[in-house]
């Protein structure tokens, strides 16, 4: 699929949202892509990772891993077509963890995965957590990377379907706040504030 195919899919299905949201980086930004609101259609969520496991298919891919939430749905297609273990690391406490029971083994060759990447801290963490428990990364894929491609991840292989460079605010400069347009957290990772505010 071309980029403006892949585009079409997503504001037809109401994924790409325009207004002024903050991103689970903490920056501000125009643009919002909520992938979950494409990939709750099976034949999108398909063909969408096709094009991923496409380009790992000379690679030998044991596991395929994801930060939670949002790289769930994607690693678990793309572990299905390539007939890979599946599994994610949830934050807790601050930091990511692979929990119930998920584990990497030694010299495993393992795919991590992302739904949109901005800054790449999530998926970042990923990689690292693959790395120390002796995890071979054999490379790192997302749906969307709106860094432009300015986010380098530590692996032999980066691949994103659809690279574009959407302008970031930090809040303190975000010219949305400015303009007093409501802003809008459509995310699924909470903040530290906000987990413990929940906690009270």
């Amino acid at each position: 699929m071309t980029n403006e195919e892949i585009l079409s899919i997503f504001k037809s299905t109401g994924a790409l949202l325009e207004g002024h949201f903050k991103l689970s980086s903490g920056l501000h930004s125009a643009q919002y892509f909520q992938c979950a609101k494409v990939l709750q259609y099976p034949e999108y969520n398909e063909a969408l990772c096709k094009i991923i496991v496409e380009k790992f298919s000379n690679h030998k891919i044991d596991v395929v891993a994801a930060p939670a939430l949002g790289g769930i749905v994607v690693a678990q297609e793309i572990g299905r077509q390539l007939n890979a273990r599946t599994i994610f690391a949830e934050r807790t406490e601050g930091n990511m963890q692979f929990r119930r029971g998920f584990q990497i083994f030694e010299g495993e060759n393992v795919l991590v995965c992302e739904d949109v990447i901005t800054t790449g801290g999530s998926i970042v963490e990923v990689i690292e957590l693959v790395k120390s428990m002796k995890g071979n990364v054999a490379g790192a894929a997302s749906i969307v990377d709106r860094s432009g491609g300015k986010v380098k991840l530590d692996a032999p292989f980066q691949f994103s379907i659809l690279t574009l460079e959407i302008e970031n605010y930090q809040p303190e400069n975000c010219p949305l706040c400015k303009e007093n347009i409501p802003l809008v957290k459509p995310g699924s990772r909470v903040t530290s504030t906000e987990d413990r505010n929940v906690r009270k």
